[in-house]
């Protein structure tokens, strides 16, 4: 009975304690004096426990979380342990040798080409302190600093019931005529009133930002752009001037794929982007001009004056990723804005009068929509589009054949993926040959390069992780990345540029072998 009693509850071990004393200096603890301090401390961190239990039944939560803990100190006065605020289970290692038993956090293995490699991280800019408006004359201004006049969540209302503005003045009148006691009779006369479009009229300040933002973004000086697109993606009072803005953008790609005016369409759509990134901005209302706009410079026939030379291609591809992004964004089960991209680009695919660029456009489209949209409406159309391109009036015309090249690279690189997760290893040429036709071969050696290449990235990693385990010496020498001398086709900017930041010097690394130790001066930039 006696040693039920000693042994009832959980309390912490003498040994613990006496290895914490030694830690901190103590190396003669007794066993009485630990056991003391072992019951002391026991009561105590039950006390904590119980505590913070309390919290958490009142937080409505069965889950222990540390800022219970830490609120249950400060309840005692005592200052709460720092740093410990993980919600997710960490994940520890179990490890035993000597007798003794170690549970720790596991470190992630570092390679040290891909360290040395890497590019140096940007200075943070300095800290400074400026100050703006926040009311003019009991008005404020629409500036990045205070908050949006119209809120993203009262944009996203008039979406779904634009005549909520219109209730509030019916409401006001038909309150404010005296009640009789009587029900009137509505008169019954079919009369139809024709209301005139009400125009929504700028403010001089406003029109001066819009022609200044119009120009800057169309024209010929690039930081102007950069400056006038930072401004279109941060600045939360546009509400007024989107409409106009959308139209704009509308107005000018019906005129420049008329005139193939290529730079002024890769404007256009830097400018959707930065209306996309503007997080006070909700363009559900104005995707009826949008979205044309997008898809035009998509599966547009022709982009450029001379599509052998300049590089359509790549604002196909831009394109193609803002149309992802507004799938993304706007889709609903009520618009099926994704549906219906989904059908333009799958009947720009199955018909063979369409021009060679626009299946190019429509592949690019239906690649960024997801692995899903690939494997239903791209992989069975392969066989059909292979043979279209092997046919004499592609192979004869040089724009064609540039064409066919460009769709072949396409496919390599969205297939590849999607047929190394659904064809099993190993890879049969003859059964590629008979579901791809003539780009099986591509394909073919595409799909085994990345198995081998995932298979080599594995062992490669096991092998670092077995080296890191059996010493702690790090031998290793950065291996310098060639370039080619190949001719790059003519690109154009898509994204805008930040202004640039400081950088570092290069730093000075020290590489250790078996023979000696050498410094070397290496820029891992370069």
């Amino acid at each position: 009975m006696g040693e039920i009693e000693v042994n009832y509850g959980s309390t912490l071990p003498t040994e613990s304690l006496k290895v914490i004393a030694e830690s901190v200096g103590i190396g003669n603890l007794s066993d009485d004096a630990a056991k003391e301090i072992s019951d002391s401390a026991t009561y105590r961190l039950k006390l904590v426990l119980q505590e913070s239990k309390k919290f958490m039944m009142h937080s409505n939560r069965c889950k222990l979380l540390p800022s219970d803990i830490d609120n249950a100190l400060k309840v005692f006065g005592i200052e709460p342990i720092y740093g410990f605020h993980a919600k997710d289970h960490i994940p520890f290692r179990y490890a035993s040798g000597g007798g003794r038993e170690l549970h720790f956090i596991d470190d992630k293995d570092i390679d040290l080409i891909e360290f040395v490699n890497a590019p140096l991280a940007k200075l943070p800019l300095e800290i400074s302190i400026r100050c703006h408006w926040l009311a003019i004359d009991g008005v404020q201004p629409t500036v990045p600093e205070n908050p949006p006049s119209v809120s993203k969540d009262v944009q996203k209302l008039e979406c779904v019931d634009p005549l909520n503005k219109l209730k509030k003045p019916i409401d006001k009148e038909v309150s404010g005529r005296p009640s009789t006691g009587k029900a009137q009779k509505l008169r019954n006369v079919e009369t139809v009133h024709v209301k005139q479009l009400a125009t929504h009229e700028l403010s001089v300040e406003q029109q001066l930002y819009y022609k200044e933002i119009t120009e800057a973004c169309v024209g010929s000086d690039e930081s102007r752009r950069a400056e006038a697109l930072q401004s279109l993606a941060s600045d939360p009072g546009l509400h007024e001037m989107l409409p106009r803005m959308c139209t704009f953008i509308a107005e000018g790609v019906k005129v420049n794929v008329v005139q193939n005016n290529l730079a002024l369409l890769i404007y256009l759509m830097r400018m959707v982007k930065a209306l996309l990134d503007n997080p006070a901005l909700y363009l559900e209302k104005y995707l009826h001009e949008i979205i044309p706009s997008v898809v035009t410079c998509v599966v547009s026939k022709q982009l450029c004056m001379r599509p052998e030379i300049d590089n359509h291609w790549a604002l196909r591809d831009f394109a193609s990723r803002l149309m992802a992004q507004i799938c993304k964004m706007f889709n609903t089960p009520t618009n099926n804005v994704q549906t219906r991209i989904t059908r333009v680009f799958t009947n720009a695919t199955n018909s063979d009068k369409t021009a060679l660029p626009s299946v190019y456009g429509a592949l690019e489209g239906l690649a960024e929509l997801g692995t899903e949209t690939i494997k239903v409406f791209v992989i069975p159309r392969v066989r059909m589009i292979s043979d279209r391109l092997d046919s004499p009036e592609v192979t004869q015309n040089n724009v064609d054949r540039i064409s066919g090249n460009q769709i072949k690279h396409l496919l390599c690189k969205i297939l590849t993926p999607v047929l190394k997760t659904t064809h099993s290893s190993p890879d049969s040429l003859e059964e590629y040959k008979k579901e791809f036709g003539s780009i099986s071969v591509q394909l073919y050696a595409a799909v085994c390069k990345a198995r081998t290449t995932t298979i080599i990235q594995s062992t490669s990693n096991q092998t670092v992780a077995q080296t890191n385990t059996q010493s702690r010496t790090v031998v290793g020498r950065p291996v310098a990345t060639t370039t080619s001398n190949t001719i790059n086709p003519q690109k154009y900017v898509l994204m805008s540029q930040r202004p640039a930041v400081a950088q570092t010097p290069p730093n000075k690394t020290v590489y250790i072998s078996q023979q000696n130790i050498k410094s070397e001066f290496q820029d891992p930039s370069n």
